[in-house]
């Protein structure tokens, strides 16, 4: 009878057990090596110099990220439309998509803003206001002073109609943002 293998058997099947991983994982390749070998891919079509990438965005940067070396205290605010009646969780979702839309903008555009910010602790601030007019008319009075915005537009499939605008996110330095958003109420 033979109750085990012994540390020499121990041995052989722990090498067949290494050549069969080995032989798995050459046919196999884990996920991080197929994930770099699709990011190198990516990196070298938005390298491209012949401009034969069509997916390649060509957009000059932001002006805000030059305030962003004179100007310490940088702050977001969410200028929600209070005429929609959207319930506490619709708001937050609707903040969170804009947040999200004007960090996305932000990330090649302006890197030095939005670093600024977030050295700031990333405040934000939520506010009211009556209706889409005048989200437009402040988006004009934002543009105007050279700050970024991104107004996040509803897909409609909860509370509200589809392409309702729903959230507007301000970034800039404080004073600049006060200048646009400082006579709203909080929400």
């Amino acid at each position: 009878m033979m109750m085990g293998l012994g540390w020499v058997g121990a041995i052989l099947v722990g090498a067949g057990w290494l050549a069969l991983g080995y032989c798995f994982g050459a046919r196999y390749p884990p996920a991080r090596i197929v994930l770099s070998a699709r990011l190198a891919k990516k990196t070298a079509l938005a390298n491209d110099t012949n401009g034969n990438n069509k997916k390649k965005k060509n957009k000059d940067p932001l002006e805000i990220d030059n305030l962003a070396d004179i100007l310490q205290d940088f702050k977001m605010v969410l200028v929600v439309r209070n005429d929609l009646k959207m319930g506490k969780g619709k708001i937050a979702a609707q903040c969170s998509h804009a947040t999200l839309g004007l960090y996305k903008k932000l990330l090649h555009r302006a890197p030095k803003a939005l670093n600024r910010w977030e050295m700031c602790a990333q405040p934000k601030v939520v506010v009211k206001i009556e209706s889409e007019e005048d989200m437009l008319v402040l988006q004009e009075r934002a543009k105007s002073l050279k700050l970024p915005t991104h107004i996040t537009i509803d897909a409609g499939r909860t509370q509200i109609a589809p392409n309702s605008r729903t959230v507007m996110a301000i970034l800039g330095p404080i004073e600049v943002v006060d200048d646009v958003t400082g006579g709203l109420k909080l929400l």
